[in-house]
């Protein structure tokens, strides 16, 4: 198993530091899709007893990040191509929400935000594919698209996407292992930004749909390209 980074603190609730530390690892990749979680393991690397990791996974069950498989095993969520085209349609249709009240909402700084994160995008995909940099770039898509959320004004559209990208996240850590062309967002981020900036909103809700169209058409395929090459390579 991955390790896990630290122990807990004791004068903060145990319960609640045991699943910020989990789903930051989760998240982060350190647990990556899969994972089986072992509730003993997980405690002794916490250096806590059982019960608190134990309401910790709770939490992430209930937040659909650790799943419970066939023979009763928790681990960290897998998805497949069907729910990837299901996440994906429907943040084709929260976002063109999020991207027309950005165009009313967002502040000068805000902009100028989303600017430097398009930047920092466009200079690291010019360099060496690795999985830190792999990783470095789809945080800066999830910093994208979170801070366009957060521009509308719109709470409840905001804390929606939320929780589907905390899905998307794990979903992306599928995918880009082997093929970071999955994360070719330079140009579709600009296009949006161009859009936001102009406060133009049909350009905007334009851009967005294509944008996350061509990003489901390449992470749908790239996850039926892995599962057709796992059919065919034989069991080690």
């Amino acid at each position: 198993m991955s390790r896990i980074p630290q122990s807990l603190q004791r004068q903060q609730p145990l319960k609640e530091q045991a699943y910020q530390v989990l789903r930051v690892a989760i998240l982060s990749g350190e647990l990556p899709p899969g994972q089986r979680l072992v509730e003993s393991q997980l405690a002794k690397e916490l250096q806590v007893s059982r019960t608190p990791v134990r309401e910790a996974l709770r939490l992430l069950q209930h937040e659909e990040l650790v799943t419970v498989d066939s023979e009763n095993t928790l681990q960290v969520a897998t998805f497949s191509e069907k729910d990837a085209a299901e996440f994906y349609d429907c943040r084709i249709a929260l976002e063109q929400l999020s991207v027309r009240g950005a165009c009313q909402n967002s502040t000068d700084s805000q902009q100028q935000e989303l600017k430097r994160i398009v930047q920092q995008a466009e200079k690291l995909s010019t360099g060496k594919s690795s999985q830190l940099l792999n990783f470095q770039l789809l945080d800066l898509d999830y910093r994208f698209h979170r801070l366009i959320a957060e521009s509308s004004q719109n709470f409840q559209l905001r804390s929606m996407l939320d929780h589907l990208f905390d899905k998307m996240t794990l979903l992306r850590i599928q995918t880009i292992q082997q093929n970071r062309s999955v994360l070719n967002i330079c140009t579709e981020h600009q296009q949006i930004y161009d859009a936001i900036a102009h406060r133009d909103a049909e350009a905007a809700v334009e851009a967005i749909k294509h944008h996350l169209s061509a990003s489901k058409e390449r992470v749908v395929r790239e996850m039926l390209t892995k599962n057709s090459v796992s059919e065919v390579l034989p069991p080690e």
